[in-house]
Formats: structure tokens, C-alpha cells, sequence
């Protein structure tokens, strides 16, 4: 399991420990991801997301995971977030259409 986010393409970023004495050695910046369960209101099921904190607290502030997925780009998604994506927008359309 790659330790990248699947809503927001967070991942790891590498960089320095830096000591008093300036000695520099590699250290690697983890995203923090959590395994959640979020409600598809369109599709009518439950969703299970690796994600990070961060793009939690943004699917929360944009008003649910659907409305996330419509306005996300489709180059930061993972590609079970892309088919939930295009999931998403066409039942959106079917309805819109009834």
C-alpha cells in the first residue's frame, strides 16, 4: 500500500535532519493518513478512503464527498477515486435529467 493520499496525492517528502553542528542526514516528512468511511449521498453507499487528515477536514468544509470529487482535478485523484468520480457525476446527470 503506497503512502500517498488518495483524494489529494499527498505523499512522502524527503529532507534533512539538521543538528547543532549542522551535520546533515536524510529523513523522510509522512503524510498522515487515516483509513475512513465516508458517505456517497449520490450513489447512496458508503465509500472506504485511505486519505490524509488534511483532505478529511476538505471533503467535510466543501459539503460531503461528492461535491469534493466534482470539483477535484482528475491528475491528483487515485484511480478508484477517478471511477467513483465518474460514478458520481453521472448519477448526478441522471437525476438532473428526471
Amino acid at each position: 500500500m503506497s503512502r500517498a493520499c488518495e483524494l489529494t496525492a499527498k505523499a512522502v517528502l524527503y529532507g534533512n535532519n539538521v543538528s547543532h553542528a549542522n551535520n546533515k542526514t536524510r529523513r523522510r516528512f509522512l503524510p498522515n493518513l487515516v483509513n475512513v468511511t465516508l458517505m456517497s449521498e449520490a450513489l447512496n453507499q458508503s465509500v472506504r478512503l485511505r486519505i490524509s487528515a488534511n483532505a478529511l477536514r476538505s471533503v467535510e468544509h466543501r459539503g460531503g464527498l461528492d461535491a469534493f470529487l466534482l470539483k477535484a482535478p482528475v491528475a491528483e485523484l487515485s484511480q478508484r477515486a477517478r471511477l467513483l468520480k465518474k460514478q458520481v457525476a453521472k448519477k448526478i446527470a441522471e437525476q438532473q435529467a428526471a
